[in-house]
């Protein structure tokens, strides 16, 4: 079996979910909840959005744990690290947790209104509609990414994930090499 393209294993950027960058985290939280990908008869949600402006120039891309990150309340981002273990601690008190728990929801609800813009990352690496699965594991591994967008004439018109590279090297490690 021949390795196979960027463009043979992509999900067309019409697929996949996206926002604006003026879009806050209660907004991508929502469209994350509301987004499906169907991808080589599966099903599975998206780990991430990409972020464009209002020309469609993908900006970059805003992943869950950066959304939970911003929705930190910034009480908790300014804490010890020994103090943040004690607030959580249920075996000194429960109820501590309980307690903390009002405040930190209330804070999550304000940091909500957080524009994506200020919680992205921007875009670390690409790869070409006609480079082969061997170059795109190399950038992916890198550059420490799950997910790269695909260029064909410097326009944007799809991305790989890294699950979708996962799968083409289960296919091929299911075949048998030649004797």
């Amino acid at each position: 079996m021949a390795t196979k393209t960027a463009c043979e294993i992509m999900v067309t950027i019409e697929e996949y979910p996206h926002i604006s960058y003026w879009f806050t985290l209660r907004q991508a939280v929502e469209k994350l909840e509301e987004s499906t990908l169907e991808a080589h008869g599966k099903s599975s949600l998206p780990r991430a959005l990409l972020v464009f402006d209002e020309q469609k120039r993908l900006l970059g891309i805003v992943r869950r744990r950066d959304i939970l990150r911003g929705l930190e309340p910034k009480f908790l981002r300014t804490m010890s690290i020994h103090h943040r273990r004690e607030l959580f601690n249920i075996e000194i008190d429960a109820n501590l947790v309980d307690l903390s728990m009002g405040k930190i929801a209330h804070e999550m609800q304000t940091q909500a209104e957080t524009p994506i813009s200020e919680v992205m990352q921007p875009i670390v690496a690409t790869v070409r509609h006609d480079d082969h699965l061997a170059k795109i594991i190399y950038k992916m591994l890198n550059r420490d990414v799950n997910l790269l967008p695909i260029l064909k004439d410097d326009k944007i018109i799809g991305v790989i994930r890294s699950v979708d590279v996962f799968r083409e090297i289960a296919l091929m490690l299911h075949e048998k090499l030649p004797q």
